[in-house]
């Protein structure tokens, strides 16, 4: 029962003062239950289910969950009947202490939606304590002279219960000389005081034993007793009194021990010992014991314990003054406990939700309480978060807060928030407490794949090995897990007579190229085509690259000749005059290659001839001209070896034969070579009519004349053609041969060619640039018709 009292004088209920900044999230006014303290624990509150007109699947959908203040649960919820019922066995003197009606505030907490219901649940008080007095005993010493009607002060009795089951009167075994008053103090405990009815004798009695009772109003009523021994003592006629019979004073909590916060003071009319005063505490509780000290010569009264406001904001202290001969008087000290800014808020967090998906806005993260133990200012308290997250704090029911998503989120833009709350009071100095919550957000598929280029140039080299890999392609996704695995793949091509599947492959999870069979450069230069990727999300988003493969040439054809031609007839036979001055045009070999660039580059060399010196080819162009003037001591036969070389790695080469033979004059006939002249009998019949021809040289030796001094005037103009070439009679069909653009000439050509027959062949005559390209056709009908004549 002891205590049981002083843990009573221990309890408190501290009211927080919370400025309320927002709308309510209640959707359902407040209700209040009860129930008896010391119920056990599971026994049913009310059904909520009924209350709050949801059924008891609602109350599971909806996580129904009961929030209390603090970290200690009264309360459990019994989602499957939808019960209310008691966590543990309530003591209502533990929680409320002498604050009556017990009133315990506790939230109903809904999500989808969120949704605050508040409840109140009164614990009534049962008579489960009796009154204690603090002493086992008291002793009085009264003089004999104290006049009838003097009140004497007696110690009081504490009761844990309150309302009618807490202490309501005293009473004290009939005698003749004593009744007993009961009286309130100011915080409403009842105290008793003695009155002397009779006077008394001390030599008829001296001394007197009463039985002080104090009652409470429970039903049975309950009752503590302590004994009163009475010393009637001689007269001393002065007792000693108070400079004050109230003393009031305000004490920080945080003052430091052994300070002394009042001194009480008295005295005493009389001499001697019983003018000598002492100090004592009157009937004081051990929680007073243990906070005061007082000094029993100065009357200074000390801190021994520091002081909280937060568990007891007031004392009441009965000081004694005691002369020596044994009288005495009393006075109150009212110890006032002034509240500092000690104690931190604090935060209580209910709910988090982590992961949230990103593009989704107003989400609920957290919801949490707050409190601060302190009163007044320094319990008013505010909430805070940083300004540069995309998160608000939005108040709810009391001292409850959301904590809510402002925007939709970006996962790509940032995974992971760590969020400090900040709850500050505004006492002085502010203090503050703080609670970092994690947020994380989970991928949506809200990004395709991108392409690190918008298009890719790849070259390969033409007569590749099938399978060979080419190059890639890259593409990446700034989503997470699936939504950021990326599959490649050809797309069909936009010209449909590509045939991309057989030319080229893709991986379809690296995006490595392969070329599926060799390239040919000369058939197929570059083709295009489009990749895409695609990300395995849901919807699966894609985008797509254009590819160029470029086909890079080797030198893999060999130059071909188009002039001298190389068809396995008889030897092409060119006429130079022996006045042919130095650089004059012989011939020009013409070759083509089909490859290209550096591989297409051509140059010409003079292998091997009849008589070195004589005669020169060009480098570039492939023109055959006389190095030095003719004589007559060269021979007239003469055979060129040629060399037409491509400019590739390793090079390729072509080569062709040139005859020449010197004349002297145009009208010299033609002779053929000794390697032609077994195949000139059984030629063709132009053997025959170049027997005529020869025959007929003398009867022409004027206009074969005229036709060379034609001739001379042609070449040195270079801009003329000949009115004809007079050759011998027979069928000599005349050609304009166009090389335009080929091999390694570096402008257009248009050459004269004069064939002649007599040898079964046809061969140049004379090959030299005329008209330009306009004038062929015309100068082509020309020059047949002077040979039909």
């Amino acid at each position: 029962m002891e205590s049981r009292g002083e843990r009573f004088l221990r309890q408190r209920q501290v009211l927080f003062l919370f400025v309320f900044l927002g709308g309510s999230l209640s959707g359902s006014e407040s209700r209040r239950y009860s129930v008896a303290e010391e119920e056990e624990r599971g026994f049913l509150i009310a059904n909520l289910s009924k209350d709050l007109g949801l059924s008891v699947g609602e109350l599971a959908v909806r996580g129904a969950q009961v929030v209390s203040k603090g970290n200690k649960q009264h309360f459990q919820l019994n989602h499957q009947t939808g019960d209310l019922l008691l966590h543990e066995k309530l003591d209502r003197e533990e929680l409320c202490g002498l604050t009556e009606p017990c009133i315990l505030h506790f939230q109903i907490l809904l999500q989808n939606p969120l949704q605050f219901i508040p409840n109140e649940l009164q614990v009534i008080d049962v008579n489960d304590h009796s009154p204690v007095f603090s002493e086992n005993e008291m002793q009085l010493k009264i003089l004999e002279n104290t006049p009838p009607g003097t009140i004497i002060p007696l110690g009081n009795a504490e009761d844990l219960d309150v309302g009618r089951n807490s202490l309501q009167n005293y009473t004290v075994t009939p005698n003749p000389h004593f009744h007993v008053l009961t009286n309130s103090r100011r915080d409403g405990r009842k105290y008793p005081e003695l009155v002397l009815d009779k006077a008394l004798d001390c030599e008829e009695q001296p001394q007197l034993s009463l039985t002080l009772t104090a009652l409470d109003g429970g039903s049975p009523p309950r009752s503590g007793t302590v004994q009163i021994y009475i010393q009637v003592l001689d007269i001393n006629d002065n007792a000693p009194e108070f400079t004050q019979s109230l003393y009031e004073v305000e004490v920080l909590e945080n003052s430091p021990l052994n300070s002394v916060i009042v001194t009480v003071s008295a005295s005493d009319l009389d001499t001697g010992s019983f003018g000598t005063i002492s100090y004592a505490f009157f009937h004081s509780s051990e929680e007073i014991r243990k906070t005061f000290q007082l000094n029993p010569i100065t009357g200074d009264i000390q801190l021994v314990k520091y002081l909280n406001f937060e568990e007891i904001n007031s004392y009441e202290v009965d000081i004694e003054a005691k002369d020596g001969g044994g009288l005495s008087g009393k006075s109150t000290v009212i110890v006032q406990v002034v509240d500092v800014n000690d104690n931190p808020p604090e935060l209580t967090l209910s709910s988090v939700t982590s992961p949230i998906p990103e593009n989704s806005p107003e989400t609920v993260v957290a919801v949490f309480s707050v409190s601060d133990l302190d009163s007044g200012d320094n319990g008013r308290m505010m909430c805070s978060i940083e300004n540069n997250l995309p998160f608000v704090l939005t108040p709810s029911v009391e001292n409850f807060y959301t904590l809510v998503s402002e925007e939709a989120l970006d996962r790509e833009r940032q995974a992971e928030y760590n969020i400090t709350i900040t709850v500050t009071d505004m006492g002085t100095p502010r203090l503050n407490t703080q609670h970092n919550i994690t947020v994380l957000v989970s991928d949506v598929n809200d990004n395709a794949p991108a392409f690190t280029q918008t298009s890719y140039t790849l070259f390969i080299r033409e007569n590749n090995s099938p399978a060979l890999h080419i190059g890639s392609v890259s593409a990446t996704d700034t989503d997470a897990g699936a939504n950021a695995q990326v599959t490649y793949s050809l797309l069909p091509p936009q010209d449909p007579s590509l045939p991309l599947a057989s030319l080229v492959s893709i991986n379809a999870d690296n995006g490595h190229l392969f070329a599926l069979r060799a390239l040919d450069f000369e058939a197929l230069q570059a083709f295009e085509f489009l990749v895409g990727a695609t990300d395995r999300g849901a919807p699966a988003l894609s985008s797509q690259a254009l590819v160029r493969v470029q086909v890079l040439d080797a030198n893999d054809n060999s130059p071909f000749v188009l002039y001298p031609p190389q068809n396995g007839s008889a030897p092409c036979t060119e006429l130079v005059p022996r006045a042919a001055e130095p650089g004059y045009l012989v011939s020009k070999v013409v070759a083509v290659d089909g490859d290209s660039g550096q591989n297409a580059w051509l140059s010409y060399q003079l292998l091997k001839a009849t008589e070195p010196g004589l005669f020169g080819v060009w480098a570039h162009n492939g023109e055959v001209r006389t190095a030095r003037l003719l004589s007559e001591r060269d021979a007239a036969k003469h055979r060129l070896l040629l060399l037409v070389k491509d400019n590739g790695e390793p090079p390729r080469s072509a080569s062709v034969t040139l005859h020449v033979l010197l004349v002297d004059g145009l009208s010299q006939p033609y002779l053929p070579l000794p390697e032609a002249a077994a195949d000139a009998a059984q030629a063709d019949p132009l053997t025959v009519y170049l027997v005529i021809a020869l025959a007929s040289v003398s009867s022409l030796f004027l206009f074969s004349v005229l036709a060379f001094i034609a001739v001379r005037l042609c070449r040195r103009s270079r801009a003329a053609w000949v009115g004809g070439c007079s050759v011998p009679e027979g069928h000599l069909p005349g050609h304009l041969v166009d090389v335009s653009g080929t091999g390694t000439l570096s402008q257009s050509y248009q050459y004269e060619v004069c064939l002649m027959g007599g040898s079964g062949t046809s061969e140049f005559k004379f090959l030299k640039p005329i008209l330009p390209n306009g004038l062929i056709q015309d100068t082509k009908s020309n020059a047949e018709l002077q040979f039909q004549e």
